[in-house]
């Protein structure tokens, strides 16, 4: 499949302050129910209007052989107006799930499938958004499990004592052979208050420790207009 161009409109921009001490004071991290409130009122600092540059960049320009076509899956949690599900699918051909606990982000997103199904390169059968929680999740079977999952603003989102879950997590639902994109995003000086929690590309190490090789590890070169170089790196991990 051809790929679909980013939104040249779209509200590239580092959140303010003032927008992310807004989100800490919404949520309750012990409730993950409440990340519906922000969506709601609006204050969602970390959606884009378009997928991410860096995420085409790891699919398109680093040699890695992503897995293709429509018997193959592939899972995006936290997917949120869901553009980097839409760019998954329209590039790779794959079939994708996209998740998000809040019922409005769920709601943005398949309205956001509406306004782009004219075109060929994103076929709206493939495209699949769910209410629900990433850790609800059952791989029973290999036929339950992915291809390619592809995580931003999603382990920085959930609490850090919640890490080795989300190893475990990914490790349960990924095929061996599959790959795991993890796009490590904001990185800023040290803090206790989030989210998004401090977050550095060694803390993914050790919840996938065991299961995981790292297959990349650089700094993005394609970063949206106007965002500061520095906050945010590139990881790929295959699993064994």
């Amino acid at each position: 499949m051809d790929n679909i161009e980013p939104d040249p409109n779209a509200k590239y921009g580092p959140p303010s302050v003032a927008s992310r001490k807004r989100v800490i004071e919404l949520l309750r991290y012990d409730d993950p129910t409440t990340w519906d409130i922000p969506w709601k009122q609006n204050v969602t600092p970390w959606t884009k209007g378009t997928y991410h540059p860096s995420l085409r960049e790891v699919v398109e320009d680093t040699g890695i052989e992503f897995p293709k076509g429509n018997e193959k899956r592939a899972l995006v949690p936290g997917c949120g107006e869901g553009h980097d599900v839409i760019y998954i699918t329209s590039t790779l051909g794959l079939r994708t799930t996209g998740l998000d606990i809040s019922q409005t982000a769920i709601e943005r997103a398949t309205r956001q499938v509406c306004v782009v199904n004219s075109s060929p390169d994103v076929p709206k059968d493939l495209i699949d958004f769910q209410v629900r929680d990433f850790f609800s999740l059952a791989a029973e079977t290999e036929g339950d499990k992915f291809d390619l999952i592809y995580d931003f603003t999603f382990f920085v989102a959930i609490h850090p004592s919640q890490r080795p879950e989300w190893g475990k997590q990914m490790a349960a639902l990924i095929k061996p052979g599959g790959y795991l994109i993890t796009l490590v995003f904001p990185m800023e000086t040290k803090s206790d208050v989030g989210p998004p929690w401090y977050l550095r590309p060694e803390h993914y190490d050790e919840p996938l420790a065991g299961h995981f090789v790292k297959v990349l590890d650089k700094v993005p070169e394609k970063l949206p207009t106007g965002w500061p170089e520095g906050r945010q790196h590139l990881l790929v991990w295959q699993r064994v």
